[in-house]
């Protein structure tokens, strides 16, 4: 109790002055980074990693002592995606993965629920990735506070909504190693003088039990004075609903009237925008996003351009692969200074946890070169071209927005994928499994204006459309309010950076989807929402 009641009478004038260092740091850091010659410190950064790793197994494998230039590296080493690293270099001796492809001992693993493939993966992290998403999460913060340094965020508390952090002890007693969500890893090794400042504490973040973790997380927090909230869009929905039920509140600015910005990431924003706006309850709140990877921290928005801005100086080398030349034997690999803009391309991190020219499999488009800004665009096994449509994600995420916005509607969130025809001469279609907060009056108004923008926004989509010869209107499927968590949830995929894979290319997990929600009374037979709406059934 006296730790505690110290803790509550420093806070104050700690804060203060704290957030005032902080604002100081902030705008040294944004000037730093207008004079940063890209270009340089990113060819210092590969010779950097190189250098570190050259005596390790794949160093030595790759002629890393003789690489002299980016060139030389590109020549040396191919590009890999996860199951090449996992066959090649750490399978071996998982979880032990000293020397492998990074120097020293591997402390903490991360685990990726496989968005693209549906593989739980295992990612090396070093002590040298944490001081870099560190470093890169300082940076992200600097650009909001320079832009808005009247926030004043630390007179209150930061509450990250991440994964547990009871991670779980793999390897020998004299090598051990930790795995678990890398928001938990990167809270666990959090320092100490933090902790007055964030949210939440170290007992409740231990929690895995994901429902009593929530009702506890809105509990505690509806007491505190919250100034930055953080999370993935779906998880931190889930969290202002349950706030918004135990405090009988109407929005969450009366539970927080402290809260300054919304950290989102993990999957486009486009279609949660207005729920968050109506539920948050006031127009002044600031939503900044950025662009983590448990691989490597890659962009934050900067707040002047209302882009994404790479984060160039944190130990990360980029390169960008023309998204119509990934499966070609030696696809053109462009760095930050050779891309251009509004080509599609694939991201690949070299880092300091020991990944090479890795294939991260999201896909961007770059708006500007100097500074470097860019779009989230996809993933790139996540696009729709089952019937030669060639949809990206961002056109369909963005689509879906248009419909809500058209229909006065709101969601909580949606996937899509083909369905097949079922007999000869038949057109396929795209299934939309769709969560609404609000649905629309009409749902066939909401399939026209989503039909609609497709093929205002993809030509190959309205050259397929035309006649309904290949391609027939999208089927919209209501999903009751709550069901795309109970599947999380029954897939052991609650919280953290969990979230419901948006696209499926081949059908698959549509139809595994369609059906675990029709087993289990999780579709909308209610009035005026059938089951299925389709335009030209």
């Amino acid at each position: 109790m006296m730790t505690t009641t110290w803790s509550a009478l420093a806070a104050r004038p700690l804060s203060r002055m704290v957030d005032r260092a902080f604002v100081s740091y902030a705008r040294r850091r944004t000037r730093q980074l207008e004079r940063l010659d890209v270009a340089a410190i990113q060819r210092a950064t590969l010779q950097r990693l190189v250098y570190c790793a050259r005596h390790t197994r794949f160093g030595r494998e790759h002629d890393f002592a003789a690489i002299r230039s980016v060139a030389d590296f590109q020549e040396r080493v191919p590009l890999r995606d996860y199951d090449r690293f996992w066959q090649e270099y750490w399978q071996p001796s998982f979880p032990v993965l000293d020397n492998a492809t990074w120097p020293g001992h591997i402390p903490y693993l991360a685990l990726s629920s496989g968005t693209t493939t549906g593989v739980t993966k295992y990612l090396p992290v070093s002590r040298a990735l944490l001081a870099s998403h560190q470093r890169a999460a300082r940076t992200a913060l600097a650009w909001y506070r320079a832009w808005y340094p009247e926030s004043l965020l630390f007179t209150g508390r930061l509450f990250f909504l991440g994964g547990s952090t009871d991670l779980q002890r793999q390897g020998p007693s004299h090598r051990p190693v930790l795995a678990g969500d890398l928001s938990g890893i990167v809270a666990h090794a959090a320092p100490a003088f933090l902790r007055p400042f964030v949210f939440p504490p170290r007992k409740l973040a231990l929690l895995a039990d994901w429902e009593r973790k929530l009702a506890l997380l809105a509990e505690q927090s509806s007491r505190l004075a919250i100034t930055l909230v953080s999370g993935v869009p779906s998880w931190l929905l889930a969290l202002f609903e349950r706030l918004l039920q135990i405090t009988g509140r109407h929005c969450i600015a009366e539970v927080w009237p402290t809260l300054r910005v919304v950290v989102h990431g993990g999957t486009r924003f486009d279609p949660y925008r207005p729920l968050f706006q109506q539920l948050i309850g006031r127009p002044d709140i600031h939503f900044l996003e950025t662009y983590p990877a448990s691989e490597g921290f890659v962009a934050s928005e900067d707040p002047r351009h209302g882009l994404l801005r790479l984060i160039t100086d944190h130990g990360i080398f980029f390169e960008f692969v023309p998204v119509a030349e990934l499966q070609q034997g030696r696809p053109t690999r462009h760095t930050v200074d050779e891309v251009v803009t509004g080509v599609q391309y694939a991201v690949v991190l070299t880092t300091c946890a020991g990944l090479w020219s890795y294939i991260l499999g999201d896909t961007i488009c770059f708006e500007k070169r100097d500074p470097p800004l860019l779009r989230f665009t996809g993933r790139t096994h996540h696009f729709l071209s089952a019937f030669g449509e060639h949809l990206i994600g961002e056109e369909i995420e963005q689509a879906v927005a248009d419909a809500a916005q058209a229909t006065s509607a709101t969601l909580a969130d949606f996937h899509v994928g083909p369905v097949h025809p079922s007999a000869p001469g038949l057109p396929g279609r795209h299934r939309f499994l769709i969560e609404f907060v609000q649905p629309p009056a009409d749902l066939e108004v909401f399939a026209r204006v989503l039909d609609a923008a497709l093929g205002r926004m993809n030509a190959d989509y309205r050259a397929h459309r035309a006649g309904d010869l290949t391609l027939g209107a999208p089927q919209l499927c209501t999903v009751l309010r709550g069901g795309f968590t109970r599947w999380l949830s029954a897939h052991g995929r609650v919280g953290g950076q969990h979230k419901v894979p948006r696209i499926d290319g081949e059908g698959k997990l549509t139809a595994e989807l369609f059906q675990w929600f029709a087993d289990h009374a999780c579709l909308d037979d209610g009035p005026g929402h059938t089951t299925f709406i389709s335009l030209d059934v």
